[in-house]
């Protein structure tokens, strides 16, 4: 058995009813975290996008076969809901219930349990039951239009701000939440995860901004969007690009410094004149093309200018900030893994990957390995 140190949710059972994108990376957090994390597959299941050895999301967890449409499967099923704390699923609404794991089901069998549904659009209105990506839910909520230069095409910001901020972080602190609630009431509850919901939350600094009348409804024409000159990303004479975000006057004060070598600042325009933005835009520019990518990032060490190089992957790994608090290590089916974050005083998270971690998640459900 390992002998690794738990995490804070060393104890919790949670039954995982596999699926794609979000939910699985909820588990993964709750499975880094400490959670005995149980996956049901169905037979011939899998990621459609890739070998399940060479997905990190899938980390940490014990998988086991059930067909839920056989009796003898979907039994089995629900005598791991009498065990588990939380069940996790990820389908459209009403799939559970017709696969007879529903809510409503699994809490006759264990009234303590917390059901976790995570989808798209939630469990209620005119579009619950249709289809969606990250980019969709991002175009719905209005995020989506203000991504992107002014004069081009909205810009696709991965698949990060629904999925994994709107969708599967928000589904880990719907669980926390009602794991705490629980040990007051002594009930479970249904967690109701959007990421249409999740994303609009996450626009409300945005909201903040327009209801005071401080953004303009149009891309690339405010603070944190690349309107502001001293808040975007330049090319350097290598055909590398650094990110300046010199937001507050100190900041911008020590970038001013760090370009005086190179440049005469002197004759910049005032940063708080908006109508002078783009001619500050050229002046900085200009100044960043006087050197390669990293000889800024040498002229900056040190500096509070916040100006930071733009790294690759590989490059973010070996950076030593990431390297000295070993945010990347090497994944056991080749290649790399971020670290389980964030990082706890006692309970030691952990991205457990391997053969043994699966065994043990099955020894604490009483599951022979």
């Amino acid at each position: 058995m390992s002998d690794a140190p738990s995490g804070p949710l060393d104890g919790i059972r949670v039954l995982e009813l596999a699926g794609l994108g979000p939910a699985p990376f909820g588990c993964m957090v709750l499975a880094d975290l400490g959670a005995h994390v149980l996956r049901v597959a169905r037979p011939g299941g899998g990621t459609a996008l890739m070998p399940p050895e060479h997905e990190v999301t899938n980390r940490g967890r014990a998988t086991i076969t059930l067909d839920l449409r056989d009796h003898a499967g979907l039994a089995r099923a629900l005598d791991l809901v009498e065990q588990a704390d939380v069940l996790v699923e990820g389908f459209r609404p009403g799939v559970t219930e017709r696969l007879g794991v529903g809510p409503e089901t699994c809490a006759e069998r264990n009234p303590r349990l917390v059901y976790a549904r995570m989808t798209g659009w939630g469990q209620t209105g005119p579009l619950a039951d249709r289809a969606g990506h990250d980019l969709t839910y991002l175009a719905i909520s209005g995020a989506l239009s203000l991504i992107g230069p002014p004069d081009a095409r909205p810009t696709i910001p991965l698949n990060l701000v629904a999925d994994y901020g709107g969708g599967g972080m928000l589904l880990v602190t719907g669980v926390l939440a009602a794991l705490l609630e629980r040990e007051r009431s002594g009930r479970g509850q249904v967690v109701d995860t959007a990421m249409i919901d999740g994303v609009s939350l996450l626009l409300a600094q945005t909201w903040s901004f327009r209801n005071a009348g401080l953004r303009r409804d149009e891309r690339g024409a405010n603070l944190l969007d690349g309107g502001a000159p001293f808040y975007d990303t330049y090319l350097c004479a290598d055909g590398g690009y650094v990110a300046l975000a010199a937001l507050e006057p100190q900041f911008y004060a020590a970038f001013l410094d760090g370009v005086a070598d190179t440049t005469d600042t002197s004759t910049w325009p005032d940063r708080n004149d908006r109508a002078s933005w783009p001619q500050l835009r050229a002046c900085i520019a200009a100044a960043f093309l006087q050197r390669p990518r990293d000889a800024w990032a040498a002229r900056f060490a040190g500096s509070d200018a916040c100006v930071a190089r733009v790294l690759s992957l590989d490059e973010a790994v070996a950076h030593p900030h990431l390297a000295h608090r070993d945010s990347y290590h090497d994944w056991a089916a080749g290649g790399r893994q971020p670290a389980a974050a964030p990082r706890f005083s006692r309970s030691a998270a952990r991205a457990a990957d391997g053969a043994d971690d699966a065994a043990d998640v099955l020894r604490a459900w009483g599951l022979r390995p």
